[in-house]
């Protein structure tokens, strides 16, 4: 369980299509993850009281060398004794051993099935004004795989219907932007947040210094709007009814996902994200670029402009936490898993609907 988040600047993995060619600086959330191997334990300063069990010192580790668990530490490991019928006593160094093993199967039981990217837990160890909390990460960077909605040969009114959901309800477990986020950014970086080409030409000329007769060449929002395939248009989509029962069916079951992770309170939800809460538990987010790391826009179309918006998170990191839970007490632990659990029940039909087969339909 790692207590303060660490950048990482390895490459991203295969699933997504980078921002550029390189190598980009990718915000890591250490530890507790569904794929990767946790750093070696400490071996100084280890645990104290385990909560509600008793802890044996090992005869060769003094007592003067000893500091007590952190508050994250001994909150999970009240969950994980009420959850015990063992009386075994343990070493300081084995009961957080024990602790974050058994938090980390915990964890990786529920994320397993989720492969569409690569996700961290992490568990904050919090302050004395704050309490611990669970932090969901995102270490992946670029364009989703839309598998058959981007590249297939199905009908367009059934990728449109698809490619409208997913860019709906997705944000509500990853951090992503879609198109209208991309126009209003790149309105923002060309026309001063101008959204018509008359008014965008006239802030080109008197904001940017181009000269009128240079802007037949030059992008407008009419020209960046045509440049979308039908499949990314709403008004494309075909009705729910008029669907094919297996691309229908599996609407529907994203639908209720959906349904269920917004049912939940926002403060018992993993999957929920305020950026004031987070900054306080992770403070050089202040300092990342605005953007999520994920986008559903396609390269093919928008390669210009999807670098000219990520340019400063390749520079500083990108957004790319998808939610955080403090832990005020061992039961909201238990409501943190729930939602965990049905995050990745709604990830898997994402899932699922990318991988869909129309000829099977």
């Amino acid at each position: 369980m790692a207590t303060h988040p660490a950048r990482s600047c390895r490459p991203v993995a295969g699933r997504t299509v980078s921002f550029t060619r390189g190598s980009l600086p990718i915000r890591k959330e250490a530890t507790v993850t569904n794929r990767c191997r946790r750093p070696p334990d400490c071996g100084s300063r280890h645990s104290a009281d385990l909560a509600g069990r008793a802890v044996a010192l090992s005869a060769d580790i003094p007592v003067i060398f000893d500091a007590p668990l952190a508050a994250h530490h001994r909150l999970i490991g009240g969950w994980i004794a009420a959850r015990e019928r063992s009386a075994k006593r343990y070493t300081r160094v084995a009961a957080r051993r024990h602790i974050e093993r058994t938090f980390d199967l915990a964890v990786r039981a529920i994320l397993a099935p989720v492969d569409l990217v690569d996700l961290t837990v992490t568990v904050l160890s919090g302050a004395k004004e704050r309490p611990p909390a669970i932090a969901i990460g995102c270490r992946d960077v670029g364009q989703l795989d839309l598998g058959w909605i981007e590249t297939g040969d199905a009908p367009m009114p059934w990728r449109a219907a698809a490619y409208t959901t997913i860019e709906r309800m997705l944000g509500r477990v990853l951090p992503v932007f879609g198109y209208q986020d991309l126009f209003d950014e790149i309105a923002m970086y060309y026309w001063d947040g101008e959204i018509d080409d008359e008014a965008a030409r006239r802030a080109l000329i008197d904001y940017h210094g181009v000269d009128e007769q240079e802007l037949d060449g030059m992008a407008l929002p009419s020209t960046m709007d045509a440049r979308r395939p039908g499949w990314m248009i709403a008004a494309n989509a075909e009705p729910l009814a008029r669907l094919p029962g297996g691309l229908r069916r599996l609407l529907e079951r994203l639908h209720l996902a959906h349904v269920a992770l917004a049912s939940l309170p926002p403060e018992r939800a993993a999957w929920h994200y305020d950026h004031e809460q987070a900054c306080e538990y992770i403070p050089d987010l202040e300092e990342c670029s605005h953007l999520p790391p994920l986008t559903l826009v396609p390269f093919a179309q928008f390669a210009c402009e999807l670098d000219d918006v990520a340019r400063h998170g390749m520079e500083t990191g990108f957004m790319d936490i998808a939610g955080l839970c403090p832990l005020p007490d061992a039961a909201r632990i238990d409501d943190s898993l729930v939602s965990l659990r049905l995050g990745a029940a709604f990830l898997c039909a994402v899932q699922d609907l990318i991988r869909f087969d129309p000829a099977q339909s």
